[in-house]
């Protein structure tokens, strides 16, 4: 637990590498707006989010599960089962909150209104995958502490939670295009870029679909699952229409902005 940050960083910096490398030697789809102006706004909510986060929540997930394991509070922590059989449940279960976190993100409007700014990117690459608001970052903060506490999470189910969770959210958001029978197969088990491109569409039918970030079985499960758009993957509308592709829109300050816009 002490190299937390350590293995954090150089995984989240080795993914991104990839997906950056592939996205840009194969992109699948070619952007209205440059790199450089989308990057920009995109890479600083990354940094705006780390900072809210530490100010919010200085002992960090981590810590409040070391704090419930040590004051045994939890539902984990009063049962006697294996280590290793909670860790696993703890992992499916933060995973399945993240999936319903998303899906009512999507749901109630006033959630909408901050989640939209991550679908207000015209292009989708690797760096949307970190394109969320600093608010949408603090309530799921928020969100995830409550499960942590009241399930009693293990601390090194959070490491790998959230290794995971970031891996697959540059993974499914990078601009690339698998070939379609490993699409449809890979895309049995997680989600794919393709998939993620679908709920990334302009339309609301299409949107509202595979909201989950790494596995892709909970949208199968609750009936959100949708193997193919209407249109072509790289025919598909992405972003918003009321946030069309101009370096204004990408700017930091407009970033923010979107949830107090009328």
């Amino acid at each position: 637990m002490d190299n937390t940050a350590l293995v954090r960083v150089s995984l989240f910096l080795g993914i991104f590498t990839i997906m950056a490398v592939l996205e840009a030697w194969l992109p699948a789809r070619q952007s209205i707006l440059g790199r450089a102006s989308r990057w920009k706004g995109n890479l600083s909510m990354v940094v705006l989010g780390a900072l809210c986060s530490r100010v919010v929540l200085p002992a960090s997930l981590v810590g409040v599960a070391l704090w419930a394991d040590n004051t045994n509070v939890g539902l984990f922590n009063s049962l006697s089962m294996s280590h290793w059989v909670v860790v696993a449940f703890s992992v499916l279960l933060l995973d399945m909150v993240i999936y319903w976190q998303h899906r009512l993100f999507h749901k109630i409007p006033l959630l909408w209104r901050i989640h939209k700014m991550h679908h207000a990117d015209s292009h989708v690459d690797t760096t949307t995958g970190l394109r969320f608001h600093p608010i949408e970052i603090i309530l799921s903060l928020f969100i995830k502490a409550v499960v942590v506490v009241a399930f009693g999470v293990p601390a090194i189910a959070i490491v790998i939670f959230e290794v995971g969770l970031n891996g697959f959210a540059l993974f499914n958001h990078a601009n690339i295009r698998l070939p379609q029978k490993w699409d449809d197969r890979i895309g049995m088990l997680i989600i794919t870029q393709r998939l993620h491109r679908i709920h990334h569409s302009q339309r609301k039918e299409e949107s509202n679909t595979n909201f989950g970030f790494s596995v892709s079985w909970w949208d199968k499960l609750f009936g959100s699952f949708k193997s193919r758009a209407t249109m072509r993957d790289e025919d598909i509308a992405i972003g918003q229409k009321d946030y069309p592709a101009t370096n204004d829109n990408a700017g930091i300050i407009a970033l923010l902005k979107m949830p107090f816009n009328r």
